[in-house]
């Protein structure tokens, strides 16, 4: 039936470049899909985050003395909901080409800075994570394009996985809306099976979490590869594709990434976006199409609409680390005073 109604409308005096890959329902479908796998990766780390912070206050007795910082953006109110809409928007028309692109780019820039991590590897994993927000719904989209390739009923599957997404997204927002609303008093408490389970695994969400994004980015670099060797017709045109991406772009993740460690945080990771993506668009230009440059113009909205309302995200591990600094000071100032009431005594 799409396909009819779509059959009806005149092609002709539209460009190549404006035109979807895809129905347009279909495109909408896996857009949503991708947006509802951001909104579960977002709730999930911001109760990593949060269960880290309650783990670290009852160690160190400095429970109720502040409020997390990303405690009080974790709302679903209307800019979330806005929000929601226009990434579903962006991954919709941003083709599947373009996707994997985005993709082999994220796994690139991923393994090479867990190479150059060092003793902060879990730092930078929380903050890949908080990174990889767009290139998980491209990663989602481009993997659902690929395996529902030439299906009879393809919307019909769309809708099914869309229906599942958005059910996950939802649990995963009620569960995180729960535990930083009652988790202290049910923790105490000891009566709600939700909260002690996390209270006694919470350590485990972590190691899943990443678990998970490797699984899921392992199947869209399969995708990927498959995708965008689909628009060459002979394997020198794909070679001279190929290798200046791979060369350049290596080159230049290495290079962002040693500026990422070398000056942590938010405003320098929405930096090396910039870079990052312009980079793409001018190997696009050389070896690419127009549609392709325009794809990657609407991938920069996609990055930021992720990463600007989670810049409290990327910031976490600081503020953390710079209350146990103040909390080992306090201490050692303490230790003299009380040393010399004992002596007096």
């Amino acid at each position: 039936m799409f396909s009819f109604i779509t059959s009806l409308i005149p092609t002709s005096y539209f460009p190549e470049w404006l035109t979807l890959d895809t129905n347009p329902v279909n495109s909408f479908l896996q857009g949503l899909v991708g947006s509802c796998g951001i909104l579960v990766l977002c709730s999930l780390i911001r109760l990593h985050l949060f269960l880290e912070e309650e783990s670290w206050s009852d160690t160190y007795g400095t429970s109720g003395q502040r409020t997390p910082s990303h405690q009080s953006r974790a709302n679903t109110g209307l800019i979330g909901t806005l929000q929601f809409v226009f990434v579903t928007g962006t991954l919709a028309v941003v083709g599947s080409r373009v996707a994997s692109l985005v993709v082999l780019e994220f796994c690139l820039r991923a393994v090479s800075g867990l190479v150059t991590a060092g003793p902060e590897s879990k730092k930078f994993v929380q903050q890949l994570l908080v990174q990889s927000q767009f290139s998980l719904g491209c990663a989602l989209s481009c993997s659902l394009h690929f395996l529902h390739e030439g299906a009879s009923q393809r919307w019909l599957c769309l809708l099914l996985a869309a229906a599942l997404s958005w059910f996950l997204a939802r649990q995963a927002a009620l569960l995180l809306h729960h535990v930083l609303s009652l988790y202290r008093l049910h923790s105490s408490q000891r009566y709600c099976g939700t909260c002690i389970s996390l209270l006694t695994s919470g350590r485990c969400l972590l190691p899943m979490l990443c678990r998970t994004m490797v699984i899921t980015f392992s199947v869209a670099v399969v995708a990927a590869i498959s995708i965008i060797n689909q628009h060459f017709l002979s394997a020198t045109e794909a070679l001279r594709f190929w290798t200046p991406l791979t060369i350049c772009y290596t080159l230049l993740v290495v290079y962002m990434q040693e500026e990422q460690h070398r000056m942590p945080g938010s405003q320098t990771v929405l930096n090396t976006v910039v870079v990052r993506l312009g980079g793409l668009m001018v190997l696009m230009l050389t070896v690419g199409r127009w549609a392709d440059v325009l794809h990657i113009l609407i991938c920069f909205l996609g990055e930021a609409s992720c990463l600007i309302p989670t810049k409290d995200l990327l910031d976490a591990a600081l503020p953390q680390e710079e209350d146990y600094t103040h909390y080992t000071k306090r201490e050692h100032q303490r230790r003299p005073q009380t040393q010399e009431k004992e002596h007096r005594t």
